[in-house]
């Protein structure tokens, strides 16, 4: 696999601005863990390497369990997930997937009974926020880092 472009070089003040979006975000109502779901979660249907290497890293180190991130493709089956979790989800794939949900009432409903208005705001900005990264990184082809911890065991015979 080949990059196409950097958009870090090639766009560095709209960069600049959705980093400070990002930063925005992060300094929301919306609880740090509930954001990194959101952002795996998205970055999973949209298939971004890039931004799920990313996200899984900054999850795990806020302390997020590995065995969530593992589930989190099947948390509509899962009892690992609270039920506020289990509304921000519903509400990331509808967006995500709006072109085929078309966000419908009964989603938007779960969101209403887990959280306010700002939180609302904040949770659907934010999930536009990573669908456009998404949509930039698998469009321009970007490769996440590899760590040496990111490989597998040699097995030893």
């Amino acid at each position: 696999m080949q990059s196409r472009l950097s958009i870090y070089n090639e766009a560095p003040e709209i960069v600049k601005a959705m980093l400070a979006v990002e930063k925005a975000i992060a300094a929301g109502p919306v609880e740090t863990s509930l954001i990194k779901l959101v952002k795996i979660r998205a970055s999973q249907i949209n298939g971004c390497a890039y931004c799920i290497y990313m996200h899984v890293n900054e999850a795990i180190k806020a302390g997020e369990t590995a065995m969530r991130i593992h589930m989190l493709s099947a948390w509509h089956e899962s009892p690992l997930f609270s039920e506020r979790e289990r509304a921000a989800l519903a509400w990331t794939e509808s967006l995500t997937r709006v072109a085929e949900t078309g966000a419908p009432d009964s989603d938007f409903a779960l969101v209403r009974d887990q959280f306010d208005d700002q939180e609302i705001g904040y949770l659907t900005f934010m999930i536009g926020a990573i669908n456009s990264w998404n949509r930039i990184q698998v469009g321009l082809r970007a490769i996440h880092n590899v760590q040496d911890s990111d490989r597998p065991a040699k097995r030893v015979a």
